[in-house]
């Protein structure tokens, strides 16, 4: 397993490596869907509706037509890459649910609280979601209840994200959910809960608001 240097909000895509197990799905079993998670669709218009709320925030971010089309050209595959995260957080929630873990509001302001001071106040925590991972602003608390739901699992586990049995956890998850993937965006590989040939890493681990610091390699 690959491990990776740490700061303050790291990103950690560590995933043992293992023979793919992939499915897919068609446009003709699935009409519309982009993907098909536990039974449940994300179509195709809630996948561009997603990526069009990060393209407006980087529109917005950034005025300069000049420096605008060089942020297009870095998140190129911002469509896959979103999907890929739209289907995760369904996985990690599933684990999540199975482990008995809750998350409450109480406990996602806290963390959003926490950082902010790091970021240097609200508008710098958007910014950086939105550069460093393509969470829209208006995403942010979601995507903070995932990153809490993945450190208790992983604690409730007796290991951390980067670890093989928290994966196996999220392999676990994959599998029961059936996932289904239309094959223009890819395929989905149970095993490494990941989209294949996606090259965003999702999970990460953060500072609690308390200050503590994110565990060492």
């Amino acid at each position: 397993m690959h491990r990776r240097r740490r700061t303050a909000l790291v990103l950690t895509a560590a995933i043992a490596a293992a023979a793919p197990l992939l499915t897919a799905c068609g446009s003709a079993a699935h009409p519309g869907a982009a993907a098909v998670v536990g039974g449940q669709r994300i179509t195709v218009a809630q996948l561009e509706s997603r990526v069009d709320e990060v393209r407006r925030a980087q529109r917005a971010a950034v005025p300069d037509q000049t420096q605008y089309q060089q942020v297009l050209a870095s998140t190129s595959t911002l469509t896959r890459d979103t999907l890929h995260n739209m289907v995760l957080d369904r996985v990690l929630h599933r684990a999540a649910q199975d482990a008995g873990i809750t998350v409450s509001r109480k406990e996602v302001e806290q963390l959003r609280s926490g950082l902010e001071q790091q970021a240097g106040g609200a508008k710098g925590l958007q910014t950086a979601w939105l550069q460093k991972y393509g969470i829209a602003p208006a995403r942010l608390d979601d995507n903070l209840r995932l990153q809490l739901e993945a450190q208790k699992l992983a604690k409730q586990l007796g290991t951390d994200t980067t670890q093989p049995d928290f994966w196996k956890a999220l392999s676990k998850a994959s599998q029961e959910l059936h996932i289904d993937l239309n094959p223009r965006y890819g395929a989905w590989d149970v095993q490494k809960s990941s989209r294949v040939d996606a090259k965003t890493p999702w999970v990460r681990e953060v500072t609690t608001a308390s200050g503590g610091q994110p565990a060492t390699a």
